[in-house]
This record gives structure tokens, C-alpha cells and sequence, in this order.
């Protein structure tokens, strides 16, 4: 190796990870364009121009490869006392990570660019290494106890950083359980362990949810303004991201195959253009003048288990089944109601709707405050009421309605109020933050195209 060589593999990320590669697997690493813009903006974090950056792109693409792999040994090499915090959704993906960065600090070829950064004979642990130098690695799976590990040091300049590789597993990310619970420990317990304010943050990952942890934050969740380098698998031009990886015509059969996870995994939009289940162009419009005979009409409801702003919204619609066997949205009401506010928004409603088509009967689930406005229409008597029972969940029920939808079958208004809402959450469904109006909407599909298995209530499952 000339002393050139020595200088460029040491300045040079992706040299360093280019050679590192050839000498550890015996063969070149396949470089393409995203690999470069990647280590460039990975050095930048390195001398301080960037603190907080956020990459989303595909899996197996060379993320983990780079960001955490390569970028630990080359910047320990760097500064052989940087203390890191390397976190991925499970633990044991985050110990494979640092323990290969590990071996490849141990290898011979690292040891001849840096010779000086030498691992302490107690670096044994899969989850904690350490260099002679002070240097610390500490890896832990998301919501994983972090007590005692600190990222960065009380000095100016690179001192290692916090790397969060892919927080939440696909399987999680419409749970609106684990998924909040991710972000809340992101901000309240990993982001307390940087041992220096400005310690740089990475997040690195495969979009999986609008409010995953790259939306979140993207979003103002922990209040700082984040760098945000998105490398979607298909380019506005229609080109593959990494053609040695996965060709075009591969991407485009796997978006066929499953259109919401490709857009949020492959193309980084957790919103999928044109629909995941549903899809826009499905939905018939039809002007005010143009109505149809009603064989009958009726409302169906969802409410909210909450009224503060994060919550959903309580929803009620009015729908008519037509003579021509078309399922009809006459009137949505969407709001933020309590109690007896609720009650009466109910009665207004009913009383609008019936006005100008006899409502045979109005449903709402039974949970929450749904099943206190049931009981109280019922004791006021003068409104005919049905408990809903939903048994299964929202994606089933989703794919259940979606064929009667693809048939034309669904028919709306532009001129409804908050018909906007209606429209994002159908082509967000299921990774939108809101489905408040949908779940009223499979309610009325349900309703209109299939029988209530158990008398006095409609029972879904």
C-alpha cells in the first residue's frame, strides 16, 4: 500500500469500506451511486456539519453495512476514544452489527491502517466492546435498558454518536401500541444518554408507518431539525435504485404483489400513491341532481375513545342503498365530542338526515363512548339504534370491503363536508395516522352487502 492508498483509505469512507470489503471477502464491493451520497453524508456528520440525520432507503441495500458495520471502525480509527450507542429493534440484530464491526477492528487489514486502535482484553461481550483508548461500543435493542451507557464525550469535535438501525420491526408497525411506545423511549430514555448535547444522532431505516420513528421525528417529535437523506428503490425516473440488486422489472412485480408495503419499504412513502387495500380511482362521484331511488337509508357511527388532539375523531355518516344496488355517502359529520355533546351532535344529525330520507336504522359500535350514546338513544326512544360488533380486525375487514369498492359499487359526493379526510385515510389505509372514517364507511359496506348473523345487533366475524 502506498502512502497515497494509506491517506485516501483513511480520509475516505467509502474507500475505507471499499477495501475493508475486498479484504475481508475477497472480492470488490459492487459500488453504485447511493453507496457514495451514504458516506458522504456520513462524513459530514464526522466534522460537525450535520448533528442530526435521518436516512430512510430499502432493506438490503448496504445500510446497516455501512452506517453501523464500517462507520464504527473507521471513525474509531479516527478517534480511538468514541463512545457509540448502536440500537436496533431487537437486540441480537444490534449485537450482530457491532460485533462484526468488532471483527472487523480485530482484522489485519484495519490494524495496518490503524495500528494504534486496539480492543481491552475484557472486550468479550457480544453487546459491549471497548477499546485501549476509552473507546466504548454498546449496543440494545429498542425499549432495551440503557442504564450506565453513554454516547459521545464531554470534548469538542467527533466523539462517537447514538445509531438507531431500523427501531421497529415491520411486523410492529401498525401497532398503535409498540409503535408510540418506540418514539416515547426515543425521546425519553436514548436521547438522555448522549453524554454532550450536540453528540450527532443517525437514524437509519425502512419507512414503515407515517408515524414511525423517522416520521415522528421528521415530524417535530423531539423538537430539533433533522437532515434527511431519502433514497426510495424506484427514482422519479422510473430507474432502480441498485439494478445489481433488484432490476426494475422486479421492483415493479413486487409493488404489483403488495402495493402498501413496497411503497413504505422500497419507496420510503408510508402513504401509498394510489392506494395500498383501496385504491382512489375505485370511489364513483355523483352529482346532487343525479341521485337514485333509495331502497332505504341508514347512518352508521364510530366513536372516539378520546377527545385530545392526538385522538381520532367520532364520525357519523348517512348512507343510502340505491335502486341501482349502489351504496350511497349522503352526509358525514366529524368531530371532537364528549358526553352530552355527542349526544346531541347524534341528534342533530338524525334529525338533518331524516328529514330528507327516512333512516331505517343507525349503527354504532359498541366500545368506548359508542356504547353510552347506544344506551342513551335508547332510553330517549325516539331514534331506532343497533349496537355494532366488530370481531375482527381493520385489515380484514379492509380486504373485505375492498371488492365491493373495485366494483363500482361505492358511490360519494365531492360536496360533502370533510370529504377530504375521507379520501386521504382511504389511500393511507393501514399505515395512516387516522381511520376514523373508514371504520364507519366498512361498517355501511357491511351492512348493505351481507346479513347480520346474530338478531337485534350486527355482528362482524
Amino acid at each position: 500500500m502506498t502512502p497515497e492508498e494509506h491517506a485516501s483509505i483513511i480520509g475516505d469512507f467509502l474507500e475505507f469500506s471499499k477495501y475493508m470489503f475486498k479484504e475481508v471477502n475477497g472480492s470488490e464491493f459492487i459500488e453504485n451511486w447511493h453507496h457514495k451520497i451514504i458516506c458522504e453524508t456520513l462524513e459530514k456528520v464526522v466534522i460537525g456539519d450535520i448533528s442530526r440525520l435521518i436516512i430512510t432507503m430499502p432493506p438490503r441495500h448496504s445500510k446497516s453495512e455501512l452506517a453501523v458495520v464500517n462507520f464504527i471502525p473507521w471513525t474509531l480509527g479516527l478517534f480511538p476514544d468514541s463512545e457509540y450507542i448502536n440500537c436496533s429493534y431487537s437486540a441480537t440484530l444490534a449485537e450482530n452489527n457491532a460485533y462484526n464491526a468488532k471483527t472487523l477492528v480485530e482484522h489485519e487489514a484495519y490494524q495496518k491502517i490503524f495500528p494504534y486502535v486496539k480492543l481491552r482484553n475484557d472486550s468479550n461481550a457480544r453487546n459491549k466492546w471497548a477499546t485501549t483508548q476509552g473507546g466504548v461500543v454498546h449496543s440494545v435493542g429498542t425499549m432495551g435498558s440503557i442504564t450506565g451507557k453513554g454516547a459521545g464525550k464531554m470534548r469538542e469535535g467527533f466523539a462517537g454518536c447514538l445509531i438507531v438501525d431500523d427501531p421497529l420491526k415491520p411486523e410492529d408497525a401498525n401497532s398503535d401500541t409498540i409503535r408510540p411506545k418506540i418514539n416515547d423511549w426515543f425521546t425519553g430514555t436514548l436521547e438522555s444518554r448522549l453524554n454532550k448535547r450536540d453528540t450527532p444522532i443517525i437514524v437509519i431505516q425502512q419507512r414503515l408507518h407515517e408515524d414511525d420513528l423517522a416520521g415522528y421525528l421528521l415530524d417535530g417529535g423531539n423538537g430539533e431539525e433533522w437532515y434527511h437523506l431519502n433514497i426510495p428503490a424506484i427514482s422519479d425516473e422510473g430507474e432502480a435504485l441498485w439494478p445489481f440488486k433488484l432490476g426494475i422489472d422486479d421492483l415493479r412485480r413486487m409493488e404489483i404483489s403488495d402495493p402498501y408495503t413496497f411503497a413504505g419499504q422500497y419507496m420510503q412513502t408510508p402513504t401509498p400513491k394510489g392506494g395500498g387495500i383501496f385504491k382512489e380511482d375505485w370511489i364513483q362521484w355523483y352529482m346532487p341532481h343525479s341521485l337514485p331511488d333509495f331502497k332505504y337509508t341508514f347512518i352508521t357511527g364510530d366513536t372516539a375513545q378520546k377527545t385530545k388532539e392526538q385522538n381520532d375523531f367520532s364520525v357519523l355518516q348517512h348512507w343510502g342503498y340505491g335502486d341501482d344496488n349502489k351504496l350511497y355517502l349522503l352526509n358525514m359529520l366529524r368531530g371532537k365530542w364528549e358526553g352530552p355533546e355527542l349526544e346531541q351532535q347524534f341528534k342533530l344529525f338524525y334529525g338533518l338526515c331524516s328529514n330528507k330520507h327516512k333512516v331505517r336504522a343507525c349503527y354504532v359500535e359498541d366500545k368506548a363512548s359508542g356504547t353510552g350514546l347506544i344506551q342513551s338513544i335508547k332510553r330517549y326512544g325516539k331514534i331506532p339504534i343497533q349496537a355494532v360488533q366488530r370481531n375482527t380486525d381493520k385489515v380484514t375487514r379492509a380486504y373485505d370491503t375492498a371488492p365491493w369498492m373495485a366494483q363500482g359499487n361505492i358511490v360519494m359526493s365531492r360536496d360533502i363536508d370533510q370529504i377530504e379526510a375521507l379520501m386521504n385515510e382511504l389511500v393511507t389505509f393501514p399505515v395512516g395516522k387516522h381511520d376514523d372514517t373508514l371504520d364507519p364507511m366498512m361498517d355501511a359496506v357491511t351492512i348493505a352487502y351481507s346479513k347480520p348473523k346474530v338478531k337485534g345487533a350486527v355482528n362482524y366475524g
